[in-house]
């Protein structure tokens, strides 16, 4: 009986969660939206929140992609040097991945803010 009551948890968080977050930016959505509106009809006027370029988006992507991949690299290791475990190391390689995608994004950053600078 324990395990199959596992097996149905399971299921249900892993559905569950990503069902609960889309439904939570969908009211966030709809709640900002119905706060604009009901603003605009009391005619204040609404900043409209500047959309950021393509540069700005490669940059963030990689900051995050290469602050991720580093600390996923960190935490294996450290794990590795505790356990003195040679095998936990391939753990941490995975972390490359991330890492070289990250790096990928800040010279599409580098190269589109070189265009612009043409």
């Amino acid at each position: 009986m324990g395990g199959e009551l596992i097996g149905l948890v399971a299921v249900i968080l892993g559905m569950g969660v990503p069902l609960g977050a889309l439904y939570t930016y969908y009211r966030v959505r709809k709640l900002r939206s119905e706060e604009r509106l009901a603003a605009i009809a009391r005619g204040v006027d609404i900043p409209m929140e500047p959309e950021l370029n393509q540069a700005a988006r490669s940059r963030r992507a990689g900051i995050l992609l290469v602050s991720g991949a580093l600390g996923y690299i960190a935490t294996f290791g450290l794990i590795a040097g505790i356990q003195a475990d040679r095998d936990i190391w391939t753990a941490a390689a995975f972390g490359i991945i991330p890492l070289a995608v990250g790096i990928g994004y800040f010279l599409d950053w580098s190269f589109i803010r070189r265009d612009a600078h043409s």
